[in-house]
């Protein structure tokens, strides 16, 4: 290929390496070191909501959810990729829709209610936890970008459907 022809193809792939957000850093993003594995029953975390760990051999099907879901069970689907946003359990219907907003577009991103959160939303997945105290901060949209289907989660593309959609 000659150097004129060339040129083109070096912007193409230059524009398309800036708009690869799987490498940017967000402010005030946690992480921490999880082990995977399937184990039965109700499980300890470390963080709350947890960002990973060991966790029931059922995931939760990704979506919203109006009540609680089990922990073991929203840890499976972060380790397949998802990213699970919590809230607390007394935001508006607005603010419920600024944050199914965000999840749009995106198949492995899963949203309930958390009681006793003490930040108005956190934002995990598997290693990794953004605490955010507005529905409308821009950093959820990021995370969400960044985080879903993130090669660090233990088995990206495994399915976020077909599984457990009940509530706690």
């Amino acid at each position: 290929m000659k150097a004129p022809q060339m040129i083109p193809l070096l912007i193409g792939l230059t524009l398309l390496a800036s708009c690869n957000t799987k490498t940017s850093s967000i402010e005030g993003v946690e992480t921490f070191t999880v082990a995977a594995g399937h184990k039965e029953g109700k499980l300890e975390y470390k963080q709350t909501p947890p960002a990973g760990g060991e966790h029931n051999p059922t995931w939760q099907n990704c979506g919203i959810y109006q009540s609680p879901i089990y922990n073991e069970y929203g840890v499976h689907s972060m380790e397949h990729g998802a990213v699970w946003i919590t809230h607390q359990p007394d935001l508006s219907a607005e603010e419920i829709n600024t944050l199914a907003d965000a999840m749009k577009g995106n198949s492995h991103v899963l949203m309930s209610p958390y009681p006793d959160l003490k930040s108005k939303v956190v934002v995990s997945a598997w290693g990794k936890q953004l605490k955010l105290d507005s529905v409308s901060d821009v950093r959820l949209v990021e995370f969400i970008r960044t985080y879903a289907q993130s090669p660090d989660a233990p088995e990206p593309g495994a399915p976020c459907s077909g599984a457990y959609s009940g509530v706690q």
